[in-house]
């Protein structure tokens, strides 16, 4: 029985899943837990102080509904499944997020909503808006830019643009990353929270942001228009343009707002304007329209009151947060720009150690190639020391040749002298031979024109004397005995015997003379003989002063003489060649 006792005590609970912006979790409630119950465990469970401007909505039939807080959770038109969903959203927008969002992770459920509101195309937002924007959801997701880390490509798989900003311009995807980076890359030092609250800023300037759209009708006409609802009041639109109201009612200005079933019934502060009517045909949409204005209104009334003393708390505290953080960004900016300055340093010694290390591999390398070079350079002195040795020996015997020469070149300038002496010496004898041939040569034309002129007178006394004998022959024979003793007195004989005495006296000088040329011919003979031998004996000491010359420019090239006149022996001998022929002839 106290089994059974214990198991009816038990209370009975259901499942629960609740979807946040960025997480999932599930509960297990209690049957009789109102909507307030499990709102505040969820607001706990997150952490969240600032519950005013959410609420639990879930989806009935073809509308959203919102968990009411007074009322149980199963006596609500939940849906029956198990677990039971619902989304855990912003209900209520604030009118400055920069003064009424206080805690951080207040600021990023309102950055994320409005952020997937923004990409769904539930909020119009320009091009350029839509770029400005995606670069401070990269500033909140990556942090600082780096253009060492964030490589072109980094932003790939991230959503960022609503897809008809994408299909409005002709653009890939590489070209969208690269102006979303340009404005990422200026986001410097914004930390995440700082990042979304300069998000929600940029967002709440635009038209449709925190404005909540139904479909109503005006009067009987069953015109069709549309009701937003928001922060600000409540505001008339033509179906076909959600931007530009076409009349508003400001929360300050509205005095009353009435239901009954369909009808609702705008009443103005001002008692003079008229009051605005409109239909809804939903009922359960009627009762979403009535707790939004209200619960608007109550925020609208409430900014304009002084904070409460939670308020002022959390205000407090999350200014002493945003102190503490601040000064812990400092401290951790301090920190990092000291950690990069160590480690630059610690590069910079790495670098610099490094380059020791290689400044000293060298510097080894250098001494081990010195050593090897100042052996080397031993060496070479040593081989040079040898080298200036055998120079300085071969300096000696060059100096010894040197003086050799310079005194074989004196005797050989003094034997060259006499030489060019001897030959001044046979060259005037061959002149003097030459002019001594040609005198011969005169006295040789002269002597055969005697002789000539000799043999004339021969020949003319030898007619002479053949007509004489012919004539005198007679005569001759009477006086064949001797002739008498002659006296003292002279006895002229006659004219053709003293003839006959001149013509014999002319041939014994006839004769006399030749004999003379023959002797003067053999003498001239020998000495042109021995002129030869002399000039033969003079050449061939000239080729051997010529072959001694050539020796010695072998080894000193730059010593060098002159080889002495030479005359040819075929001109110096042309006269007496001539003279020999004359006398041949002779």
């Amino acid at each position: 029985m106290s089994i059974l006792g214990l198991k009816k005590k038990q209370p009975k609970t259901f499942k629960v899943k609740v979807i946040t912006m960025d997480a999932e979790m599930e509960f297990s409630c209690e049957v009789k837990w109102k909507g307030k119950d499990l709102f505040d465990l969820v607001c706990r469970t997150i952490g969240l102080r600032e519950a005013w401007f959410f609420g639990l909505r879930y989806i009935v039939k073809d509308t959203y509904a919102w968990l009411k807080p007074d009322k149980r959770v199963l006596d609500q038109e939940v849906p029956k499944d198990s677990p039971i969903t619902f989304h855990f959203l912003a209900k209520f927008f604030p009118e400055k997020v920069e003064d009424e969002l206080v805690q951080e992770i207040t600021q990023h459920l309102f950055f994320l909503q409005v952020k997937k509101q923004i990409l769904d195309e539930e909020i119009f937002c320009s091009p350029e808006a839509s770029v400005l924007l995606a670069s401070y959801a990269v500033q909140a997701k990556y942090g600082d830019y780096d253009p060492n880390f964030h490589k072109p490509g980094f932003l790939a798989q991230d959503e960022l643009l609503p897809k008809r900003v994408l299909m409005q311009y002709q653009m890939t995807a590489d070209m969208w990353e690269e102006k979303i980076t340009a404005w990422y890359a200026e986001h410097r030092n914004i930390t995440r929270d700082e990042a979304e609250m300069e998000y929600l800023k940029i967002a709440q300037d635009l038209e449709m942001y925190g404005v909540s759209y139904f479909s109503i009708t005006q009067n009987k006409r069953d015109t069709e228009l549309l009701l937003g609802v928001d922060a600000q009041g409540l505001h008339i639109y033509s179906p076909n343009n959600k931007l530009s109201p076409n009349k508003s009612f400001p929360w300050s200005g509205i005095r009353n707002i009435s239901y009954s079933e369909k009808e609702f019934t705008i009443k103005p502060l001002d008692k003079k304007m008229e009051v605005f009517k409109f239909y809804s045909s939903q009922l359960r949409v009627n009762k979403l329209i009535l707790q939004l204005c209200i619960g608007n209104h109550d925020l609208f009334m409430r900014r304009r009151k002084v904070d409460s003393i939670e308020v002022q708390q959390m205000k407090a505290q999350a200014k002493e947060e945003k102190a503490r953080k601040k000064i812990e960004r400092q401290i951790l900016a301090r920190e990092k720009q000291m950690r990069e300055d160590a480690e630059r340093a610690k590069e910079e010694m790495e670098r610099r150690l490094f380059q020791l290390q290689d400044e000293a591999r060298m510097a080894n390398e250098a001494l081990l190639r010195s050593e090897e070079t100042a052996d080397l350079l031993a060496e070479k002195a040593q081989i040079a020391e040898e080298e200036a040795k055998l120079l300085a020996h071969k300096a000696a015997e060059a100096e010894q040749d040197r003086q050799r020469l310079e005194v074989t070149a004196l005797k050989t300038k003094e034997e060259k002298r006499l030489m060019e002496q001897k030959m001044r010496e046979a060259e005037h004898m061959a002149v003097k031979l030459v002019e001594q041939s040609e005198r011969r040569l005169k006295e040789a034309d002269h002597l055969k024109q005697d002789l000539n002129e000799a043999k004339d007178a021969e020949r003319r006394a030898k007619q002479k004397l053949v007509e004489i004998t012919k004539t005198t022959y007679p005569l001759l024979a009477a006086y064949s005995s001797p002739p008498p003793p002659a006296g003292p007195e002279s006895v002229d004989l006659p004219a053709d015997m003293s003839s006959s005495m001149r013509l014999d006296f002319k041939d014994s000088d006839m004769k006399r003379l030749s004999m003379e040329i023959e002797r003067e011919r053999l003498e001239y003979m020998e000495k042109s003989k021995h002129l030869q031998d002399q000039l033969k004996e003079l050449k061939s000491e000239i080729e051997s002063l010529k072959l001694e010359e050539q020796q010695q420019a072998g080894i000193y090239s730059h010593r060098s003489y002159a080889e002495p006149p030479y005359i040819p022996h075929s001109n110096r001998n042309s006269a007496y060649m001539a003279q020999m022929a004359f006398y041949e002839e002779v």
